[in-house]
């Protein structure tokens, strides 16, 4: 798949653009603060219906204007799709083929993209919260399913929380509601973490070999789910149900004191290990770097596996973050079968043959002309 046309109306410094782009590697050049992430980002959002850089939908809309606005055409096997995002105040409305989605889970998924900035290099050594993130993200684009487990989870645990806040100030002492909304979330917590288990398994599959090859055959990855119950023989729904209900029970006491769910997705991380060793405490940070190069350039095949499409990739000022050796694995990777979105305020000192043969753009004060 591949984006033709993109349109933005009050998005960040962008007040009216329209381009065309080709099924390649586009090379955005510009200085600093001009807009070049401001277009990476608007084909995120457009894709995701959320940014990689904030969490304030208002940070999108341009100076004092109501709305923003993406539009884009996107080619793929099955077709034309027109794809269009309206931000506001008042939230967001999201239409494919000029037909409002009344969930944003049904929208999700018909744009497919990967982003690689410079703080994905935090993946491995950042906080459990990036790497959960990074799950819940990948694995949302591929399956409307675990969103919607996603969001009920969330939306359980909210009143959870809220419940075991009034039972731990004694506004509440009725523990047979506790007990109704524990068996409820033990379910969707299941459900969410068996998706999980089976993306990490199919990561793993991909990332392997890729690591193996940037580190010339020298190490091998190897990823782990680390989960706050025990997973290892729950591999069934009703099996992790029951290690969810088990948990909970025996943390029940503690968690009325604390006010809070104390286990579950929400505290559940990921653990890298090469040749044995985990990365995040003993790896140099050259190996942390590929871990997540490999990771990142797994998750193009896996996408590529699970819908038979190449995803759309985006490198935000990330090859002046990696040496020679690591952006020419990357750049040999994508060569010829994924478009690419590549920012960069110069690409001097990059000598590769994709990078010759891009289409380049240039950004000035949130114009961008080719």
């Amino acid at each position: 798949m591949f984006i033709k046309e993109l349109t933005l109306r009050n998005y960040r410094n962008y007040e009216e653009l329209t381009v065309e782009f080709e099924n390649k590697v586009n090379v955005i050049l510009g200085e600093n603060a001009q807009g070049k992430t401001n277009v990476m980002e608007a084909i995120y959002v457009l894709a995701m219906a959320k940014s990689h850089r904030t969490s304030n939908d208002k940070d999108l809309i341009y100076w004092d204007k109501e709305y923003a606005k993406i539009e884009g055409r996107v080619e793929k096997y099955s077709g034309s799709v027109a794809m269009q995002l309206v931000v506001s105040k008042k939230g967001k409305k999201a239409k494919l083929n000029h037909i409002e989605q009344q969930k944003l889970s049904q929208y999700v998924g018909a744009m497919n993209v990967i982003m690689f900035a410079p703080e994905d290099l935090n993946l491995v050594k950042g906080s459990p919260q990036i790497r959960r993130r990074f799950i819940d993200m990948e694995i949302g684009q591929v399956s409307p399913i675990y969103l919607h487990d996603l969001n009920r989870f969330q939306k359980i645990m909210l009143q959870r929380n809220q419940y075991l806040k009034q039972m731990q100030m004694r506004k509440q002492t009725d523990r047979t509601m506790l007990d109704v909304l524990t068996s409820q979330l033990s379910e969707s917590a299941a459900k969410v973490i068996l998706k999980r288990i089976e993306f990490i398994e199919k990561l793993q599959k991909w990332a392997q070999p890729i690591h193996t090859g940037i580190s010339r055959g020298l190490e091998t990855l190897t990823i782990e789910y680390k989960a706050s119950v025990d997973v290892s023989e729950e591999a069934s729904l009703s099996k992790m149900i029951e290690a969810y209900e088990e948990k909970f029970d025996k943390i029940k006491d503690r968690e009325i004191e604390r006010g809070a769910t104390l286990a579950g997705p929400h505290r559940d991380d990921l653990l890298f290990f090469v040749n044995g060793r985990d990365v995040q405490t003993f790896g140099s940070q050259g190996q942390q770097r590929t871990t997540a190069l490999s990771l990142k350039l797994a998750e193009i095949e896996l996408i590529h596996e699970e819908i038979g499409e190449y995803p759309i990739l985006l490198l935000d000022d990330v090859l002046s973050e990696l040496d020679d050796y690591r952006q020419s694995h990357l750049l040999n990777t994508i060569q010829g079968k994924v478009q690419t979105f590549v920012t960069t305020t110069s690409v001097e000192g990059i000598d590769h043959q994709t990078l010759k043969e891009a289409t380049t753009y240039r950004v000035a004060k949130g114009r961008l002309t080719s």
